[in-house]
């Protein structure tokens, strides 16, 4: 029988869990999705290949496994970063400060866009993962357009751009470059959305 990590099954369960995300996030910013096997992945979490069917049935169940839990936990630390802010553009502000300092493993690994080596059905499950952030923003716009501090606009269509603008760029690793990179996302995403000038 395998020898238990950590108190219990469960606690060896969610262990186990986050060594083969810790493996996939390291191999995919070394070579890219495409470029792994199941069996390295296995290898580099220091767990038997077979143990991990016990949790994941193939590569992209692994990859769906990794996105959702990375998803949720962004989620939770961003709604808590919002609690208590009303302002609108305060709350516009946090949520692009946010998005600008996310590294995105599986947006920026190397080798092809995931979307050309994926199935079409985890393609559908990522596709959801990322509606759960753009609900936050759909919320901040909302409501900055109700109490009339942002112009009304087609709200499905800002969220695309801003997202759009948010996930396709990379941060600077060192200051002050990335403080800066930063600040000009911001300042581009407030002037987008219609945010006046002495507002911002």
């Amino acid at each position: 029988m395998p020898k238990i990590i950590g108190g219990s099954l469960q606690e060896h369960r969610e262990q186990t869990r986050q060594r083969l995300f810790t493996a996939l996030s390291t191999l995919m910013s070394e070579r890219g999705f495409d470029a792994i096997s199941f069996a390295e992945i296995a290898a580099a979490a220091g767990v038997g290949r077979t143990a991990v069917y016990n949790h994941f049935a193939d590569k992209e169940a692994l990859l769906i496994g990794f996105i959702t839990f990375e998803t949720q936990r962004y989620v939770e630390t961003l709604q808590r970063s919002l609690e208590g802010v009303v302002d609108p553009v305060h709350r516009l502000r946090t949520y692009v400060q946010a998005q600008a300092r996310l590294t995105r493993v599986f947006h920026l690994a190397p080798g092809p866009d995931l979307r050309t080596v994926l199935s079409r059905g985890t393609q559908q499950r990522l596709r959801e993962h990322a509606v759960l952030v753009e609900d936050i923003l759909r919320d901040i716009l909302t409501d900055g357009i109700g109490q009339g501090v942002f112009p009304a606009q087609d709200i499905s269509t800002t969220v695309t751009l801003v997202n759009a603008c948010l996930s396709g760029r990379a941060v600077p690793e060192h200051q002050p470059e990335r403080d800066r990179a930063i600040a000009a996302t911001e300042a581009f995403v407030l002037r987008a959305v219609g945010v006046a000038a002495a507002a911002a």
